[in-house]
């Protein structure tokens, strides 16, 4: 199956928020603790307005398997060639390369853009994440120790960075 991307939009909102809640519920890959309501993709749309931001499906069906964006990691310009990057993947099509594809249009998007590096925040309780972005060429530049509390338990938040070049 090829992995299809498309703008993200609007009509979205539905798709995109029962996967980001689905990690919500289910994991430490999304930092909230609660399912947040459909009406919070609004948010998504903000900041990533002037980024690459899509939704992934699977084409023939036009099923919504994942969303990926970047965004702005800080909004003053002397940080405009650095981008943060999310994605999400609906739990049954993880391990198909489908990140991995992701990031790849992210990358040549971000370039097209100006950006040079990528910046992922990462629980430390989301070892997948931090072994897929070790795979695909990030490299941890920093860890906050005890930062957040979810389900009461504590984790660091892992910055990985990865250089575009």
């Amino acid at each position: 199956m090829a992995a299809h991307f498309e703008q993200m939009t609007d009509r979205h909102e539905k798709e995109v928020m029962d996967i980001f809640n689905y990690y919500i519920e289910n994991s430490y890959a999304a930092y909230p603790e609660q399912p947040l309501p459909y009406g919070f993709f609004g948010k998504f749309l903000e900041m990533t307005k002037g980024y690459p931001a899509k939704v992934i499906s699977t084409g023939a069906d036009g099923k919504i398997i994942g969303f990926c964006f970047l965004r702005a990691y800080n909004p003053l310009p002397v940080f405009r060639e650095t981008a943060e990057v999310s994605y999400f993947i609906a739990k049954e099509e993880v391990g198909k390369s489908i990140g991995r594809e992701a990031l790849k249009i992210l990358e040549a998007e971000g370039k097209q853009m100006g950006i040079n590096n990528f910046l992922a925040s990462i629980s430390s309780l989301n070892r997948q994440s931090i072994e897929f972005h070790k795979k695909n060429g990030f490299v941890e530049r920093g860890r906050l120790i005890n930062v957040g509390r979810k389900k009461g338990i504590l984790f660091d938040v892992v910055w990985m960075e990865k250089e575009l070049g």
